[in-house]
């Protein structure tokens, strides 16, 4: 049976308004799109790679059955030290949730966004789900509600969700084609029975295209997350971008295999690997010629809190939530969100200011910065504390955040881990640079010999116009002869690097 072709011409675009020149993933000033979608995205960390910056998010685990099987997951597990989609420490009720947000939301003034992405699938739990909804709709009505799902069961419920003000969709969609999707998913219960093989992902698929018409045709946002799965879905997810794109998509999220064989899945422990950076970034371009890409996701736990990139959730388990004394005061996040916003204007405008220096600069050079940072847009973390590096892509045309990098912690407190070291630099081999607020000695010295340059003199200031600003320097150099031009993708094929997974513990 194909599958069905939908007609999506009569849906309100929820990106439309979008200027040729911007970039609506992007979301980096009002003008990249029209002002309802602008106010949607603004504060939100996923849907905004500037705001994920500045804004915090938490996860809640209500939704603890799941109603397909992927390759790729295995719920059972649980690493406290683990950052992977589907791993909880503690399972909630929605009445729980409802002290949690608001101990959060009190304590992380910044956190503006509650998700449901699982343990399970939210939709396979509906009543926890939708429950869970209303009540902080009721206490805490200025945080956003989002939802993730495998879109299986998206279609009977859109209508629901719209009700409620879920603005904010994720569906994670790895195949358009059956034939390729029953390699990933081994079944799928639908109408009170188990489908197997081809026919359970026929079914999926026309069931998640289904659910993004609908989102579409009700003005909610959708972001789509794919797994990337070199010789089985890698070539196709291009396809895939091209489909989800013609059904009104806002965001495309291409995401690394993560399966190490300790985490139990079925690509784990028979071998499967995941893709390298350069395979991935590759992937990444190819798709963003015709939507927007999401670079900055981190993969997180079921039931994360903070920034992206970190995991606050140990601070706020239900013992200690209920331990503590909250004050949920909304007109002082509101205050504080205020003072975010002005932070985040000074970030642009440094960043204008960068590319007005650029207007001189003549030639074709790319080359990828690494840079340890704690936030807020600045160079301002430690070599030897950063638990992981964010990747930008600069040129003439400006500076383009294109992905991360975990890695293990290098310092342990006066002493370095060589061993450690000797990953960090194969995680950041493809960069010319790595920007610093401080960097030791000894590896100062290691990252030379690797070809990468330790930079910590923009210790402390704003990320992208302290690339824009090496960047214009270094060509200068290449162009006077100073220094040789060196292709770091080389380096990383040669070190044969590897996308840096979650480290379990």
């Amino acid at each position: 049976m194909e599958l069905p072709i939908l007609n999506n011409a009569s849906a309100p675009d929820p990106t439309a308004g979008c200027k040729a020149r911007g970039s609506c993933g992007d979301s980096r000033d009002p003008g990249d799109m029209n002002p309802e979608t602008w106010e949607k995205v603004k504060n939100h960390p996923c849907y905004s790679e500037e705001a994920h910056h500045h804004y915090a998010r938490m996860h809640v685990a209500v939704a603890p059955a799941c109603n397909i099987q992927c390759h790729y997951c295995n719920r059972k597990y649980d690493c406290a030290n683990e950052s992977r989609p589907g791993v909880v420490s503690e399972r909630l009720t929605p009445e729980d949730v409802v002290k949690k947000v608001l101990a959060v939301a009190s304590a992380i003034p910044q956190m503006t966004v509650m998700g449901i992405a699982g343990p399970g699938d939210p939709l396979a739990n509906p009543d926890k789900t939708f429950r869970t909804f209303e009540l902080i709709a009721e206490k805490a009505p200025d945080i956003k509600l989002c939802l993730s799902t495998n879109g299986l069961a998206l279609p009977d419920y859109v209508d629901r969700i719209k009700a409620l003000n879920v603005d904010h969709v994720t569906i994670t969609i790895n195949m358009i084609d059956p034939e390729v999707g029953e390699r990933i998913y081994p079944w799928v219960f639908y109408k009170h029975k188990r489908w197997k093989g081809r026919e359970a992902s026929r079914i999926l698929s026309e069931r998640q295209l289904e659910g993004l018409d609908l989102l579409m045709a009700n003005g909610i946002l959708c972001k789509v997350n794919s797994v990337m799965i070199p010789g089985v879905n890698d070539e196709h997810l291009v396809e895939v971008n091209k489909k989800v794109k013609s059904l009104g998509a806002f965001l495309h999220n291409i995401m690394p295999l993560v399966s190490a064989p300790e985490h139990g899945t079925y690509y784990g422990l028979n071998g499967q690997r995941g893709p390298t950076a350069r395979e991935l970034k590759a992937l990444q371009d190819k798709c963003e010629v015709r939507m927007n890409m999401m670079r900055h996701c981190r993969q997180c736990r079921a039931d994360a809190v903070g920034l992206l990139g970190e995991d606050r959730s140990h601070e706020f388990t239900l013992e200690k939530i209920h331990e503590m004394d909250v004050e949920y005061d909304l007109e002082k996040r509101r205050a504080y969100q205020l003072e975010v916003e002005a932070k985040r204007l000074e970030t642009r405008a440094t960043r204008e200011e960068g590319l007005k220096a650029m207007k001189d600069v003549q030639t074709d050079l790319k080359i990828l910065i690494a840079i340890a940072t704690k936030g807020e847009g600045k160079v301002n973390e430690h070599f030897g504390h950063a638990r992981e590096f964010q990747i930008y892509e600069v040129s003439r045309k400006g500076c383009k955040f294109v992905g991360h990098r975990r890695v293990d912690m290098y310092c342990q407190g006066g002493w370095g881990e060589e061993d450690t070291l000797d990953t960090v630099i194969k995680a950041i081999v493809d960069c010319t640079a790595v920007f610093v607020s401080k960097v030791g000695r000894c590896p100062r010295k290691t990252l030379h010999a690797a070809g990468i340059e330790p930079v910590d003199q923009y210790a402390f200031d704003f990320i992208e116009k302290s690339a824009l600003t090496y960047f214009k320097e270094y060509a200068e150099k290449v162009r006077k002869g100073e220094i040789v031009h060196q292709d770091r993708g080389e380096a990383s094929i040669r070190t044969g690097a590897i996308v840096p997974v979650p480290m379990g513990g």
